[in-house]
C-alpha cells in the first residue's frame, strides 16, 4: 500500500468522524438559545452544552486524521475526499430523523462518490512542497483576510440564508486554510518541539481551526441549513485546491485525453454536493420543527 492509499483511507476516516460532530453540532447550535446571538456569544453559550463538547471531541478527531493524511497526501487530495462526509452524514442523518433515504438522494451520492473517484484517479494530485516563504503567506492574508471580514461583517448587516452563507464562507475557507498550514505544522514537528513551536504556522494553525469552528457553528444559527451546509461542504475543497495549487506548488497530474473527464468529474461532484447537502439540511430542519412541536404539545397542559 502506498503513502497516497493511506492519505485516502485516512481522509475518509476524517470524513465519518466530521460527519458524526457534524450533526451533533447543528442539533446544538439550534437548540442551544432562542434569541439571536453572534458567532462568539453563541460559541460561550456552546461551551455549556454537552453536545457541543462531544461534537468538539469528533472535530478534534477530525482534524488529527487530516493532519495524518496531509503528512502523507496533497492538499488537494484531502480536501476532495472531505466532500464524502456528506455519504456518511446521509445514513446518520436518516437514523436519527427517522426519515427514508430517497431514490434521488442514492443517486446523488452515487454520483458525487463517482465524481470523486475519478477525480482522485484521473488528477492524481500531487504535492510539490510542505512549507510556503513569508512573502506568499502575506499575498495570502491580503487576499483573503478582507474577503472574511466582509463576510462577517455582511452577516452582521444581513440576516437568514445570507448571513447564512457568508459566515459558511467563512468557516471552509478557515477550514480549507488550516488543511494547508497543516502541510507546514506536520513538517514543522518532524524536527522536534522546539522546531515546532518556532514555527509560525503552528500559531495560525490553531487560529484558524478555532475560527472554523466558531463560524461553522455560527453559520448553523444563522439561516436555514439548506443554505449554510452546501455551501461550507463547497467552499473548503474549492479553496483548499486554490490554496493548494498557488501557495504550495500543486499540480494535478493528467494528460489532455483526461481533461475532459476530470472537468466532467469535478461538475457531478458539485452539482451532486449542493443537492445532496440542501436534502439533508431540509431533513434536519424538518426533523428540529417536529421536534420543537412536539415540546410545546408536551409543556402545554403545565402551563394551563
Amino acid at each position: 500500500m502506498t503513502s497516497a492509499d493511506v492519505a485516502v483511507l485516512l481522509a475518509l476516516g476524517a470524513a465519518l468522524v466530521s460527519a458524526l460532530g457534524s450533526v451533533i453540532r447543528q442539533r446544538s447550535a439550534h437548540e442551544i438559545v432562542d434569541k439571536p446571538v453572534g458567532a462568539w456569544e453563541l460559541f460561550r453559550l456552546s461551551l455549556r452544552d454537552t453536545r457541543w463538547w462531544l461534537g468538539a471531541v469528533a472535530a478534534v478527531a477530525n482534524y488529527a486524521l487530516q493532519a495524518a493524511a496531509l503528512g502523507l497526501g496533497s492538499v488537494m487530495l484531502v480536501t476532495a475526499l472531505q466532500v464524502t462526509v456528506l455519504l456518511f452524514a446521509l445514513p446518520i442523518n436518516a437514523r436519527i430523523t427517522h426519515h427514508r433515504v430517497t431514490a434521488w438522494e442514492w443517486i446523488w451520492a452515487a454520483l458525487l462518490a463517482g465524481a470523486v473517484a475519478v477525480i482522485v484517479a484521473v488528477g492524481n494530485p500531487a504535492a510539490d512542497q510542505q512549507r510556503a516563504p513569508l512573502e506568499t503567506w502575506l499575498v495570502v492574508a491580503l487576499v483573503m483576510g478582507p474577503a472574511l471580514v466582509f463576510c462577517v461583517l455582511g452577516a452582521r448587516i444581513w440576516s437568514g440564508a445570507v448571513a447564512a452563507v457568508l459566515l459558511a464562507l467563512v468557516a471552509g475557507s478557515s477550514l480549507a486554510l488550516f488543511a494547508v498550514l497543516t502541510k507546514g505544522v506536520v513538517e514543522a514537528g518532524e524536527g522536534g518541539v522546539g522546531a515546532l513551536l518556532r514555527a509560525p504556522e503552528l500559531y495560525a494553525w490553531l487560529a484558524v481551526a478555532l475560527a472554523g469552528m466558531v463560524f461553522q457553528q455560527a453559520s448553523f444559527r444563522a439561516g436555514a441549513l439548506t443554505a449554510s451546509l452546501p455551501t461550507m461542504t463547497l467552499a473548503k475543497p474549492v479553496v483548499g485546491w486554490i490554496l493548494g495549487i498557488t501557495v504550495l506548488s500543486e499540480t494535478l497530474r493528467v494528460d489532455d485525453e483526461k481533461l475532459f473527464v476530470l472537468v466532467a468529474a469535478v461538475i457531478v461532484m458539485i452539482v451532486s454536493t449542493v443537492a445532496l447537502a440542501r436534502g439533508e439540511a431540509a431533513t434536519l430542519e424538518a426533523f428540529g420543527r417536529r421536534r420543537s412541536k412536539a415540546t410545546e404539545q408536551r409543556l402545554a397542559p403545565s402551563e394551563r
